[in-house]
């Protein structure tokens, strides 16, 4: 055996090339390809395996059966000391645009799958794989393949379709956009949309050759086959690493050290040891032991190694099924339905099935399967080997089992059923896949032959403890009994007895959690009875009224359509305006090789920066003792506010924001700031903190991990100030609010409510969002020249704020400053004020060491500071007439700003100027306040106050119809504007798009058919209830603030005839530097090709506004086409007097005549205003149109939902590049469905967020997009006011996102007037299955118990 104190050196491929290497056991091959190989294709999105950002294919030859298997795995989880003999294929090893490019590259970026581009590398690696194991999978396949992959930008709907021309069926008319199927009985489907232009065209991409992939290292094979294994250990400088390769050795290893954990996939060990600062100094990894991975079958079941994958667990009981009778498979089917659910592909694809069972999780999807199952482990120890049962007693608490300290579990033995004896696995979890469950269960029941009499019951539960529970006293309540309704509904009794959960338990959800258990045990119920029936044992049919309660939701994603108007008959063939054209960098990053901020190469003597943030919501810092991470190996230094040399703060909206944490005070009549460093201070000058993830100080260090650990050894000690305040209903009793408060009111509301036939008054809480870019915030700042200047590399949406907050902060001019923006891997609003104040500290660091500093957050640390959408509590009262006609309405916003104001007071604003919707209500008022709270601060995000402004009145409109006894889209049709109208501030506009699209909608979606259908539908199934909506928005485009509404651009014409533009606007996936080439190629009439778009940079383009608001396009857009007019208007003699000449001698005759071919443009923009004194204004310069409908089915035992199908009409005028719009639609559509039915922020009691990354907080993936996704863009419609007649798209479509969530109120409100529960009924945003479930009202949830407010203490607050 190794002695602990060997090094091993290893050897395995990345893209064809060999590797030797020395690691350091917590050395991830994520930081291992970015940092040592310089590959930076494999992106860092979450650290955890839950993004699949960083996703790569790994290769290994099994000796054993001579094969070679490939799979996909998350690189940041993959300790690079388990590579040994594998080979690694990246982004880059597939190919790229100096070579040649892969298929899966092209056709992701021509079906426009790429955005943001962050998460594409991803993206294309899962895809890859899948094609190296299935060259024509079927859309199954894909959709699992893609499903441990997330994106914030496409809305999956692109992705899909490019990897779809890979299917097997990808002839079938179907799979080609058809919705009519020759498949369905059509011989010769009707292609009526073959005279409509198409987004891409198959034909144009490169086939699959299967014969070109990277061949299997010929070096590796041979090792395999020859070389004898040896034991390898590996030192780094906290860990040591053991990978024995004998089970004797394994046995002796675990013995000698007993507390060693056993790590196979690291999907456990890895995260705790990165996210919770577990350390382990010696860990032990079997992964070579052979016999942890042998399969043995017997007649009465089968042991499966314990170190087998979840995906090889998977595919062998796959194969069972197959091949053994169907009564002998019930365990095993049971598990295959749980492993379908249980991680992403790439989590599978490592994870260990005894991993899995010893981890013991409360919530495991296998164990109560397997405890119920009657499965058994093989356990040995140096005392020998044993079988212990897998039961009540072996799970014994959190994280704890019964197995001996020194145990190895060697295999797991999986028995086959019997005739009579049934096993099912049900669960609920907050997501469809890749998510783990709320309430998961193993059930059981064995009856005698020909008999409904219950012989033995196994019921096990996860998610209801502190482990897998067993519900013994039910089981033996019910245990020679017979299986009907009298003996479930006394099981149902003893089961809320058995399983009680106190209403503080740990992860909340309590009442939801509770009423799983008996809906769960009612499915289980029904599906027996319909087993029973199946083998005749009982004539009793279920109706398909209750049968619902057993029938899956619908899931096979449907053909989808994106509907666009073609470009006028006479247009050049080289204009691409109004074309479908490619993103420009779609290429580049579907190969890896578009570069992000931190793609960008180490600098000598660059230094890395990590920050300090306070752990308390409202305290005085009392000491704050840096001295123990000054002596951590590699700190350089400690960054604290009196290093600052200018101001110390950034204003926002007449407020300052500390830029770390500091506290101004006066002592006789002398200003000091006092700040705290290696010294004790008075409490009387002590700083203060407002919320936890405050920025209190910052370490600056030689690498990230010496960073990170010396930041995590500063010691702050606080003295807690009294009574923080966490939710605005907090900050309303303490007046707790930054103002001002607005206010805006027409007609006369108070005498309208007396004169309305009927008053209504309601409420709705609408929770915070994440931003969740992929790329977490990122800056390199690079010291430069002799007079101490900076390059500042970054990824925000305002690169000249940014310059001038680092210049203020420097107190240095901001011609110093150079602030440079390549490409934004996504930001949403969340890389504005957020940023700049990340930049200033991080610019700090570099100038007073005069050293490279580079900052890039972790996807907790992010999520932890950043702040998010402001959750909003709407109050609403509306008065109405007996036929439906609003005539007035009194909406009250109450806003979370969390501690400091950022952009709160302009989206109050925003939120008032929008909350009339698409609707004139005679008398109007609105008030909005931004309450100030002790949370991190929230900020701007897509939408900007508008998707919770509206939100409020569509639900008053919801409610008036439920008063009323009619549908909703009843009400919103009478209420909307007609004719050219005026809204509450006085701004006429014309809606006659309004209701083009609210017609046109009503017909592509069949709107009127369907909701007969639904009402059939609901009338049959008791447990299955579906919902429609029809939702409008009538969106405001530009700046209300004039000055941010202008832009300026710089064109230069090179004397070979290329052209390069750079404007003001950042590329964040929008696509805004695609549309300036078009723009620049029709106003100089010249080929895209000619026409590079460069970097945003602060010393090209200065005093840039922010790109957001809908506006890049319309402003710069704008500036390009002026600069460009000027120098055509340069040319035009030229162009005269050689009428047959080219482009290029044309330039060539300018430089010689001496004509600039240099120009800048400018656009002045709209000029807004708005008055809130005098209460009016024109804020916006046109309004972007849209309807949306939605169907939507809800399981009202579970709560969960299935979008069933969504059609889109959207009037975004002339689209300049409708392939760009069309993305943006769907997903800022997506986005808002994860806003209103998914996406919840947690916070503990003590202001601390729970939901740091995608294991907590679930943005919508693959499985949650409309099963039928439909997108019309409104044809003949023209905008004077932007150009081309194009609109802004970039924020309005979200809040059609909430159309699913009012699809799952008409579905809840059917279920409640089933129970005779109708009229208005509160469902707070976002519509989670918990919300659902509990709304539904079932008289499951109708048992539980509720738990009085003020009574406990909640696990998380009510945000």
């Amino acid at each position: 055996m190794a002695e602990i104190n060997q090094i091993e050196r290893l050897c395995f491929y990345v893209n064809g090339k060999r590797v030797t290497d020395y690691v350091d056991p917590e050395t991830m091959l994520l930081s291992y390809l970015r940092e040592k190989l310089r590959m930076t294709g494999t992106k860092y999105g979450c650290g955890g395996g839950g993004c699949g950002a960083c996703t790569v294919m790994l290769s290994r030859y099994e000796p054993n059966n001579k094969t070679i298997v490939h799979y996909s795995v998350n690189a940041c989880l993959l300790p690079v000391c388990q590579l040994q003999g594998a080979a690694v294929t990246t982004v880059e090893g597939i190919g790229n645009t100096k070579t040649r490019i892969h298929p899966v590259q092209e056709r992701i970026a021509k079906a426009h799958g790429s955005q943001c581009g962050f998460c594409t590398p991803g993206m294309v690696m899962s895809m890859y794989t899948l094609l190296r194991n299935k060259p024509q999978p079927t859309m199954e396949d894909i959709t699992e393949a893609l499903g441990g992959n997330l994106c914030r930008c496409t809305g999956y709907r692109p992705i899909v379709d490019g990897c779809k021309t890979f299917c097997q069926e990808s002839n079938c008319c179907q799979a080609n956009g058809n919705g009519s199927c020759c498949m369905n009985g059509n011989s010769q489907p009707k292609n009526c949309e073959d005279d409509l232009p198409q987004l891409f065209d198959k034909a144009d991409m490169l086939p699959l050759d299967p014969s070109q992939e990277l061949i299997f290292p010929p070096e590796l094979i041979v090792m395999a086959e020859t070389e004898t294994q040896k034991s390898q250990t590996f030192r780094g400088e906290r860990i040591t690493w053991v990978s024995p390769v004998s089970l004797e050795e394994l046995v002796q290893l675990k013995s000698c050290h007993p507390q060693a954990p056993l790590v196979m996939g690291n999907t456990n060990i890895g995260p705790d040891i990165k996210f919770k600062g577990v350390l382990h100094p010696v860990i032990i990894s079997p992964t070579r032991v052979k016999e942890l991975f042998e399969v043995t079958q017997t007649p009465q079941g089968v042991w499966v190694g314990a170190g087998s994958t979840l995906s090889a667990v998977r595919a062998l009981l796959a194969r069972l099924v197959g091949e053994l009778p169907l009564e002998q498979t019930e365990v095993y089917r049971a598990l295959l339905q749980q492993l379908g659910n249980l991680g992403g592909q790439q989590i599978r694809n490592v994870a260990s099935l005894g991993g899995n069972i010893v981890s013991a999780y409360p919530n495991s999807d296998l164990n109560p399967v397997l405890a119920a199952g009657n499965c058994k482990l093989e356990v040995l120890s140096k005392e020998g080997k044993e079988e212990i049962p897998l039961n009540k007693d072996f799970f014994v608490g959190f994280g704890k089992t019964a197995l001996k300290p020194n145990a190895i579990v060697l295999s797991v033995f999986i028995p086959v059923s019997r005739k009579g004896e049934f096993v099912r696995a049900l669960r609920q979890a907050p997501r469809k896949e890749n998510a783990l469950a709320t309430v998961t269960t193993g059930m059981r029941v064995v009856f005698p032959e020909g008999s409904r009499l219950v012989q033995d019951l196994s019921l096990y539960y996860g998610g209801v403890g502190p482990c897998t529970v067993s519900a013994t006293k039910t089981c033996s309540a019910v245990i020679g009994r017979p299986w009907n309704e009298e003996t479930l509904e006394e099981a149902y009794a003893v089961l809320l007895d058995e399983l009680t959960l106190p209403p503080s338990t740990p992860g909340g959800k309590v009442e939801f959690r509770m009423s799983l258990t008996l809906s769960l045990l009612f499915k289980f119920y029904l599906l027996i009875l319909q087993a029973l029936r199946e083998m005749g044992v009982t004539t009793e049919v279920l109706s398909q009224e209750m049968s619902s309660g057993i029938q899956p939701l619908p899931h096979q994603l449907q053909p989808s359509l994106q509907e666009f108007q073609a470009v006028a008959g006479g247009q050049e063939g080289q204009d691409l305006v109004g074309r479908p054209i490619m993103h420009r960098s779609a290429i580049s990053q579907a190969t890896g090789e578009a570069v992000y901020c931190d793609d960008m190469p180490k600098r000598d003597g660059e230094l890395f920066l990590v920050l300090v943030t306070s752990t308390r919501a409202h305290a005085k810092i009392i000491d704050l003792d840096v001295s123990q991470a000054l002596q951590f190996p590699g700190v350089v230094d400690v960054i604290t506010c009196r290093d600052i040399p200018g101001k110390k703060v950034r204003p926002f909206c007449g407020y300052e924001e500390e830029l770390l944490a500091e506290k101004e005070v006066q002592y006789m009549g002398i200003t000091s700031i006092c700040t705290l460093r290696n010294k004790r201070c008075q409490t009387a000058c002590a700083p203060q903190v407002s919320c936890v993830g405050q920025i209190v100080c910052a370490v600056v260090a030689d690498t990230k991990p010496h960073a990170k650990r010396s930041a995590a050894t500063v010691k702050i000690v606080y003295e807690d100030l009294p009574d923080p305040l966490f939710t605005v209903e907090e900050a309303m009793e303490k007046l707790s609010f930054f103002k001002p408060q607005r206010v805006i009111e027409r007609g006369h509301v108070t005498e309208a409510f007396a004169a309305a036939d009927q008053v209504h008054e309601g409420e709705i809480q609408i929770g915070g969002q994440e931003h969740f870019y992929m790329e977490t915030q990122s800056m390199l700042v690079v010291p430069t020249g002799e007079e101490r200047e900076l390059d500042v590399y970054i990824s925000c949406q305002h690169p000249s704020y940014t310059q001038e907050a680092i210049a203020e902060t420097l107190c240095i001019p901001s011609n110093r400053v150079s602030c440079h923006v390549k490409r934004i891997g996504g930001a949403f609003g969340g890389k504005l004020t957020k940023t700049t104040v990340l930049a200033c500290i991080t610019s700090l660091a570099a100038w007073k060491l005069g050293r490279p500093v580079r900052c890039i957050l972790e996807r907790g640390e992010d999520m932890l500071i950043t702040g998010a959408r402001h959750p909003v509590l709407g109050t609403y009262k509306v008065g109405f007439m007996k036929d439906g006609r609003i005539e007035a309405a009194d909406l009250h916003y109450y806003v979370n700003s969390g501690n400091t104001v950022d952009e709160s007071v302009l989206i109050i604003e925003k939120i008032l100027l929008h909350m009339d919707n698409a609707y004139k209500i005679p008398n109007l008022r609105g008030r909005a306040v931004a309450c100030r709270t002790n949370l991190p601060s929230n900020t701007a995000f897509r939408g900007f106050g508008v998707p919770q402004s509206m939100l409020v009145v569509e639900c008053m409109i919801n409610d008036v119809a439920a008063k009323l006894g009619r549908t909703a889209e009843e009400i919103r049709e009478m209420n909307m504007y007609k004719g050219v109208s005026m809204t509450h501030y006085k701004f006429e506009f014309d809606p006659e798009n309004l209701w083009r699209c609210w017609d046109e909608c009503k017909v592509k979606s069949d709107y009127d058919a369907r909701r007969k259908s639904i009402t059939g539908f609901n009338k049959q199934n008791r447990w299955k209830k579906r919902g429609l909506s029809l939702i409008p928005i009538k969106y405001g485009i530009a700046f209300a603030e004039s000055f941010l509404n202008q832009a300026a651009a710089l064109v230069h014409i090179y004397k070979d005839g290329s052209v390069l533009v750079s404007h003001g606007g950042t590329e964040m996936g929008q696509g805004i530097h695609t549309k300036m080439q078009q723009v620049a190629s029709r106003e100089l009439h010249i080929p895209i090709s000619l026409i590079h778009i460069t970097e945003t940079n602060t010393s090209t383009v200065p005093n840039t506004c922010p790109s957001a608001a809908s506006y890049g396009t319309d402003a710069n857009g704008m500036a390009v086409k002026d600069a460009c007019q000027i120098l055509y208007q340069r040319l035009e003699p030229l162009i005269k007097k050689n009428p047959e000449g080219t482009w290029k001698s044309w330039v060539t005759s300018a430089f010689f005549e001496k004509i600039s071919l240099s120009a800048t443009g400018f656009y002045k923009g709209h000029d807004g205003y708005m008055d809130w004194e005098k209460q009016e204004g024109e804020p916006y310069s046109y309004y972007t149109y849209g309807v949306c409908c939605c169907e939507a089915e809800v399981d009202c035992l579970t709560g969960d939902y299935r979008t069933v199908r969504t059609d889109i009409v959207v009037d975004i005028g002339r689209s300049v590049n409708p392939s760009v719009d069309i993305g943006q639609i769907e997903g800022a559509f997506i986005q808002g469905l994860g806003l209103y039915t998914m996406e919840e922020l947690k916070f503990s009691p003590s202001g601390v967020l729970y939901t740091r990354g995608p294991s907590q907080y679930k943005i919508p993936a693959v499985c949650d997009i409309p099963l039928k996704f439909n997108i019309y863009l409104l044809a003949g419609s023209d905008n004077s006011h932007a150009i081309y007649s194009s609109k802004g798209i970039g924020e309005p479509i979200l809040f059609l996102g909430s159309s699913v969530f009012f699809a799952i109120k008409d579905a809840v409100a059917s279920a409640r007037a089933e129970v005779g529960m109708k009229g208005p009924f509160t469902l707070n945003s976002p519509a989670t299955p918990e919300r659902a479930c509990l709304a539904c009202a079932t008289p499951f949830t109708q048992r539980i118990p509720t738990s009085q407010p003020g009574s406990f203490k909640p696990w998380a607050l009510d945000i």
